[in-house]
């Protein structure tokens, strides 16, 4: 395969998937601008290694839980390389990347963003092996086979990190409340 008809077919199966892996990235790397820097190394390793992917192995063919496997590997090197380094947060902006109804009164509007930072919190706070596993599912809608592929670990692994990192959740959650 010849580097442009290798280009053109990574563009079209790895370039609609730049969403999920930026969320994962966002999520397990707490930063957006490391995330960007995550993602941009993992879109890079990915087309290295464009020529081993398989679609007759990955569901549908479409490459997300490949490229999110590679995301997520890159996202680790990286937390691994930067527990020595303080990472500094950078806050979610709700107006910005909320929806908003006009008809809320200031009260709805200030219980809904308390909960919606409460629930980052909690998010945020789980360990790496749970917080992949909840955004992979219940952010980036992935099937229990899918997530296994991304992390490498078997499906019952999967749903025992789901399971726990749902429990978490709702302990951080009701201890907010």
């Amino acid at each position: 395969m010849n580097e442009a008809s290798k280009l053109e077919r990574f563009e079209q199966t790895m370039v609609p998937h730049l969403d999920a892996t930026y969320n994962l990235a966002r999520w397990l790397t707490r930063n957006q601008h490391d995330a960007e820097d995550v993602v941009q190394e993992a879109y890079l390793r990915a087309f290295r290694f464009f020529d081993r992917f398989d679609p007759t192995n990955a569901k549908g063919g479409d490459g997300r839980a490949w490229l999110l496997a590679i995301v997520r590997n890159t996202c680790l090197t990286w937390l691994g390389q930067a527990k020595s380094r303080a990472s500094a947060g950078v806050e979610f902006n709700e107006r910005m990347h909320g929806t908003s109804d006009v008809r809320e009164n200031a009260e709805e509007a200030l219980v809904k963003s308390a909960k919606i930072a409460s629930l980052k919190h909690c998010v945020e706070s789980l360990p790496v092996e749970y917080r992949e596993v909840v955004v992979m599912r219940e952010m980036e809608e992935l099937s229990y086979r899918e997530i296994s592929e991304a992390s490498g670990v078997p499906v019952g692994t999967v749903m025992s990190r789901l399971s726990r990192g749902r429990a978490r959740l709702l302990d951080c959650m009701e201890a907010k409340s």
